[in-house]
């Protein structure tokens, strides 16, 4: 009988350590994974990379509720993952390329003809993403976000420079994108034809790791 307890105590002592250790959630994984959530850890120095998501477009609108200003059918960023902690918690990235397809770019503002090119400013740029997938978008010290679009007009070229402290996305991993709605940029300098705001508004998905083979989506944890 005392045998029997014994070994009665010990496999209930066995159960009790593998329930407490568990197979890995989410609680247990990093912030960014591959693989879904609670995957496997997206490594330090890993490059992410997301094109706009199927049959969006990147705009930058004269106002938050208009349909005037520009829009472009193609459009990539690129970023280094600089840290990826525990979750929950706050990954960090530096976004390396912010790049526009002007050839894919259209503008309905009246006068201007089209659009010559749109530069990203200033990179890089610190993202900050959090275990509840907000996103933030931060320059260097002393910098600003600066986005240049040139435009076509019927009285030549004219190039306008729009100003941002910070944007502000969220990450969704239903489709692994990052958002970015009305995001308000103000006019820096430009020719009375640039709009005095710009309201970015973006989905860029997948977002994929492209250091890791077959480039695997990333989730946020």
């Amino acid at each position: 009988m005392r045998t029997r307890t014994s070994l009665a105590l010990a496999s209930a002592v066995t159960a009790l350590a593998l329930s407490a250790a568990g197979p890995a959630t989410a609680a247990d994984s990093t912030v960014l994974t591959t693989g879904g959530p609670g995957g496997t850890a997206v490594a330090a120095g890993d490059v992410l990379s997301a094109s706009l998501a199927a049959g969006t477009k990147a705009t930058l609108y004269s106002s938050s509720t208009g349909t005037s200003g520009v829009s472009c059918g193609t459009s990539t960023f690129v970023a280094e993952v600089l840290d990826n902690p525990a979750a929950p918690g706050v990954a960090t990235e530096s976004v390396t390329s912010h790049t526009f397809d002007s050839a894919a770019c259209t503008s309905n503002v009246i006068g201007v003809l089209g659009v010559t090119r749109i530069t990203v400013d200033n990179l890089p740029y610190t993202t900050a993403v959090t275990s509840g997938g907000a996103v933030t978008i931060t320059p260097a010290d002393g910098s600003t976000i600066q986005t240049t679009v040139v435009l076509r007009t019927l009285l030549g070229s004219i190039t306008c420079v729009y100003r941002a402290p910070g944007l502000s996305g969220t990450a969704d991993n239903a489709d692994n994108s990052i958002s970015f709605t009305n995001q308000q940029f103000t006019k820096f300098s430009g020719s009375s034809l640039c709009f005095s705001n710009g309201y970015f508004t973006a989905k860029y998905a997948p977002v994929t790791d492209t250091t890791q083979e077959g480039g695997p989506t990333v989730f946020v944890n």
